[in-house]
């Protein structure tokens, strides 16, 4: 599926959205020579813990996407108050809408149409409304996913998932969440690959496939 890819986008509501729902594909992708973009729409300044400064999501995305591959042109930041997307969802649908004009991606990661946090289902809504035109995944975040059809798996080598903790390690303000244990990352990836005789994988609902 992913291996005829020219661009691929990926869509991620907070900074670390991104390389925990398809951080292992982005790896895969850059390896093959997909040109990757990355777009993150929160900086989430005001969830930091005691002590670190406002733009520390900001360069920690930067390291965490440069681990995974992505030069740094192609990501872009927003700063978009965390928790408060429904509010902006006309402003985020005109960026995304933007996006697209601009660049026409071969498929386009984004969170689950049935994932419960507010900002997350601003940007899966708005997200499938801008790029109904082309392929379109819905990557799992299991805390917030009640409900998550198991659709699409894109298997991974060692390496890739190798990658994705490592990027995820880049986020010293959030280590304090129990879901960055690289333990539960592998453990993850190897359930999902195991359930379709991979090594490693991660899983995606499928929203629309072009070919």
């Amino acid at each position: 599926m992913i291996d005829g890819w020219k661009r691929a986008l990926v869509l991620a509501p907070h900074t670390d959205d991104g390389e925990f729902g398809c951080g292992g594909t982005m790896a895969r992708l850059v390896e093959a020579g997909t040109e990757v973009r990355y777009a993150a729409f929160s900086i989430a300044t005001k969830s930091l813990p005691e002590g670190f400064p406002p733009d520390t999501l900001a360069r920690e995305v930067r390291a965490a996407t440069a681990e995974i591959g992505i030069p740094e042109e192609n990501l872009v930041v927003h700063d978009f108050e965390v928790r408060a997307f429904p509010e902006r969802r006309q402003e985020i649908l005109e960026l995304l809408i933007a996006l697209w004009e601009e660049w026409v991606p071969d498929a386009v990661f984004m969170p689950s149409l049935r994932d419960i946090h507010q900002d997350h289902q601003v940007v899966a809504a708005e997200g499938l409304r801008a790029f109904k035109r082309t392929t379109v995944l819905g990557y799992e975040i299991p805390w917030n996913n009640f409900n998550f059809d198991h659709q699409a798996y894109v298997g991974l080598e060692e390496r890739h998932v190798g990658r994705k903790v490592a990027a995820l390690a880049h986020y010293a303000s959030q280590q304090h969440r129990n879901y960055l244990n690289p333990e539960y990352i592998w453990n993850l990836a190897r359930t999902h690959g195991i359930n379709v005789n991979r090594d490693y994988a991660e899983v995606f609902e499928v929203y629309r496939v072009v070919s």
